[in-house]
């Protein structure tokens, strides 16, 4: 693995509780630079990041806005990103298995799936298991292209990122990037992965009744305006 051409993307919202926790444990020997997309915080994540050798960046609120703030913060040098969140559910020992098709050759977008993988108990609701099902028989549908999952962990190579009209600020981002991958004819190949309980904090999107509907109701809107278009 050559370590000078890969970043790792984290945007965070308040999650000065585990932050230093995901930072610390990234493996900096196959990685260029760790960048943490603070997304608005008032809880100091950006500090904690800082301390614990990330690059930190900020973007205004909305999920996907952090997520193109830290591509475009990414070092020129590097030709693959990676994506994964800050609260410390993702598995960061997963990520030589994310980037390696990438690396041979073979893939161009690498998703980690959650629900093919190792979750721990209680780490995802049965509401997101379902939405998971539900969205990747949908795309399959509209896009040929099935996926099991819409997990944050994922990679791809910058060069076809580059060509995919990302426009969905907000939790709908993830799926967008899929949707237009199949659009755009990526290679595309989706890998199991471990998923734990977040370390501490609240999760924005299924904290709480309210934060779950607006973002079943963003994803399903992504899946009407995008999925069902042809590519731009």
């Amino acid at each position: 693995m050559n370590s000078s051409h890969i970043s790792v993307i984290i945007p965070a919202l308040n999650e000065r509780e585990s932050i230093g926790h995901v930072v610390d444990s990234m493996p900096w020997s196959l990685i260029a630079e760790c960048i943490v997309v603070d997304n608005g915080s008032t809880d100091g994540t950006d500090e904690v990041a800082r301390s614990a050798g990330a690059k930190v960046v900020y973007a205004p609120r909305g999920y996907g806005s952090a997520c193109k703030a830290g591509a475009q913060a990414a070092l020129l040098t590097s030709s693959i990103l990676v994506y994964l969140d800050g609260d410390g559910s993702d598995d960061i020992g997963d990520l030589p298995r994310i980037v390696a098709p990438i690396e041979e050759g073979v893939a161009d977008f690498v998703l980690g799936s959650r629900i093919r993988g190792q979750a721990q108990p209680g780490s995802m609701l049965g509401s997101q298991i379902f939405a998971a099902h539900l969205i990747g028989l949908l795309v399959r549908v509209v896009q040929g292209v099935r996926y099991t999952d819409m997990g944050p962990f994922r990679a791809i190579r910058r060069s076809s990122f580059n060509e995919l009209p990302m426009t969905e600020m907000t939790y709908g981002w993830n799926l967008e990037m899929q949707i237009r991958a199949a659009q755009h004819k990526l290679r595309i190949l989706e890998i199991p992965v471990r998923y734990h309980c977040r370390i501490g904090g609240v999760s924005k999107v299924s904290g709480n009744f309210s934060a779950s509907l607006k973002a079943a109701i963003r994803i399903l809107g992504v899946v009407v305006r995008i999925g069902m278009s042809r590519r731009p």
